[in-house]
């Protein structure tokens, strides 16, 4: 059983020395730990660092992609060197190491395919109030979209089995952490969580700029996947409004008709805008209708990638890297 600790960077040349410290070097169940460090376009040290700590495995973007690439990058990294469990720690030594062993419990035990880290964030001190309360409002609204009970579901401390690291295609380019729970979720995955607590914070958030401008980016990219797996109800549900007030002003208008014998020609714009609305709300209808035939096409699609990387990754051997 071969254990692959990813751990995404991007300038963390002073963080990294302790976030490799904390990792395990045995685990009750698992054979082989590795390390993989997927440098994002640094500009610092981080790969010198790494290399000096004698990291396995280094994994390098020529410039910055982004957290959601460099996750990704790093699962087909994992795959590729025959990974069975994939970590997916941070390079700012966020996540305490000590836990991880905890974290691939489940998947050893063949009770979980996913396992996510719960920061429980109610005892986080160095967050606001107002960045608590986003983060259950955001948790809850990927519990809704996902079908799943994961209780902190920005928390990027996860790990994946490798059935699990080869059915993830991250589509969204901000961040990969309600991605993965909303396609486990639809794929029925099997996710447990653990309860963890973090370290103290040894920089800002690079991910999290402006408080406003992460509730925008994360609920653009939470209806952004609601649609995407659930197209149907997501134009059902915008389709509503037009047949409701369609529907209401033409029983207004045979109401008035009927009980108050208007004259001729009188409140005909309630036939008007709502014939309008009517048909407005049925396009979208049949928009949702187009949009579900081809939500099944992407299924069948995900399906035939999830067999070729199977395929691909089923004799690995050592990937390139800049060692």
């Amino acid at each position: 059983m071969k254990l692959i600790i990813q751990i995404p960077c991007l300038n963390e040349e002073r963080t990294l020395p302790q976030a490799l410290a904390d990792l395990p070097t045995e685990i009750r169940g698992i054979d082989c730990i590795e390390r993989v460090v997927i440098d994002d376009g640094s500009t610092d040290r981080t790969v010198e660092v790494a290399r000096s700590h004698g990291v396995e495995h280094i994994v390098r973007h020529n410039y910055n992609k982004g957290l959601a690439a460099a996750f990704q990058t790093g699962l087909g990294a994992c795959l590729e060197l025959g990974a069975d469990i994939i970590v997916n720690a941070d390079g700012d030594n966020q996540y305490p190491g000590r836990y991880i062993a905890a974290l691939v419990a489940p998947i050893l035990a063949g009770n979980a395919d996913i396992v996510i880290g719960d920061r429980q964030i109610e005892r986080i001190r160095h967050f606001s109030w107002r960045k608590k309360l986003l983060q259950r409002v955001g948790s809850a609204a990927v519990r809704y979209v996902s079908g799943t009970r994961v209780p902190d579901a920005p928390s990027g401390f996860r790990a994946f089995s490798r059935e699990a690291a080869l059915r993830m295609n991250v589509v969204t380019g901000y961040t990969y952490t309600l991605d993965t729970i909303v396609q486990a979720g639809k794929k029925n995955l099997k996710i447990a969580y653990i309860p963890i607590e973090t370290n103290p914070p040894s920089r800002e958030s690079r991910l999290i700029r402006s408080t406003g401008g992460y509730v925008v980016r994360s609920a653009t990219t939470i209806l952004r996947l609601f649609a995407l797996y659930e197209p149907f109800r997501t134009f059902a549900y915008v389709s509503l409004p037009f047949f409701v007030v369609g529907l209401g002003l033409c029983l207004r208008y045979l109401g008035l008709l009927v009980f108050t014998h208007p004259p001729r020609g009188a409140h005909i714009q309630s036939v008007v805008v709502g014939s309008v609305s009517l048909v407005i709300g049925f396009l979208i209808f049949l928009i949702g209708l187009l949009a579900d035939i081809f939500s099944l096409n992407r299924h069948l699609q995900e399906e035939t990638l999830y067999y070729l990387r199977r395929e691909a990754f089923s004799r690995p051997g050592n990937r390139p890297d800049s060692r």
